[in-house]
């Protein structure tokens, strides 16, 4: 009789588990699914453009003069000016932004005025591009008097990118465990000896990634190298003059799809876009490459 009741009272339970397995088959089932679906869509989209334009892709296009009028202009002074204009502004913010998120995650008061100086942070993070595009007009092309540069766009994007770095490197600094800081006080490291030896490498995964993240904006971006860096260059494959004109491919791309009368300006925008794309994605693993290493000294 006993045995009866035992199995009728843990009956509910039973059930109760049973609903609980197929809820977790359930919701990881969707989970599956969205996420092939995803990948899916952004394989499909990375094929569509670089399938486009790579097969139509010569060196004389990549190395080539772009032209206003005739057929078969190239890149080659845009391809350049988008890295210089990218390695510039990394120059600028990866260090300001580096150093202020350090300060915020480890040096900063925990008082009313530096959670201000965080909600404006992340304001300035999620304002868009345009506005900074606008702020460097004002202060290169009018208060400088400077015109449209490559010094102006770099600088514009340096100013756009530091908010997300700042960000990053201090939430990437916070999430390394307080048990590896302590450890190091103990063994007798300085601060700065435990920043720089034990929580910088420790946070480089996510400090790379918010690297990766804005270098591959910077590199596509054309709101604000439009306003600051205009939409032509210089026509020199090598200028590193900071002061001439700072048109990137990315701008090249929506002036040719938006205003260009070459007569072959859909077959310029398709092999522009599949660069871009290509070198975006080549950005992406380049900077991957020292967590691979950090990874292997860890071990």
């Amino acid at each position: 009789m006993s045995e009866v009741k035992t199995s009728a009272s843990n009956h509910p339970f039973a059930a109760r588990k049973s609903i609980n397995q197929f809820n977790n088959k359930m919701f990881t089932g969707v989970v599956w699914l969205v996420g092939i679906c995803t990948i899916i869509f952004i394989i499909s989209l990375l094929f569509l453009i670089l399938q486009k334009g790579m097969p139509e892709l010569s060196w004389s296009f990549l190395y080539g003069e772009p032209s206003e009028i005739e057929e078969g202009g190239g890149i080659g002074p845009l391809l350049f000016n988008s890295f210089y204009v990218l390695i510039m502004s990394l120059i600028i913010s990866i260090p300001l932004g580096m150093a202020a998120g350090i300060y915020l995650a480890e040096f900063a008061p925990a008082n009313k005025f530096i959670a201000f100086i965080r909600i404006c942070v992340e304001g300035l993070a999620s304002v868009p591009s345009i506005i900074f595009g606008l702020f460097g007009i004002v202060l290169f092309v009018q208060s400088l008097d400077l015109g449209l540069t490559i010094l102006g766009a770099a600088v514009s994007l340096a100013f756009l990118n530091l908010p997300v770095l700042t960000r990053v490197t201090e939430e990437a600094m916070r999430a390394v465990p307080q048990e590896m800081k302590h450890a190091s006080f103990a063994l007798g490291s300085t601060h700065l000896q435990t920043i720089r030896r034990v929580l910088v490498p420790v946070a480089l995964n996510g400090i790379v990634t918010g690297i990766c993240l804005v270098a591959g904006r910077a590199f596509g971006e054309s709101a604000v190298i439009i306003l600051t860096g205009g939409v032509t260059s210089s026509g020199v494959m090598w200028d590193f003059n900071p002061l001439s004109p700072g048109a990137t491919l990315a701008v090249h791309l929506w002036y040719v799809q938006s205003e260009a009368i070459v007569p072959d300006a859909k077959l310029i925008a398709e092999k522009s876009a599949a660069v871009l794309v290509f070198i975006v994605l080549a950005i992406n693993i380049v900077f991957r490459v020292p967590l691979w290493i950090n990874a292997r000294k860890m071990r």
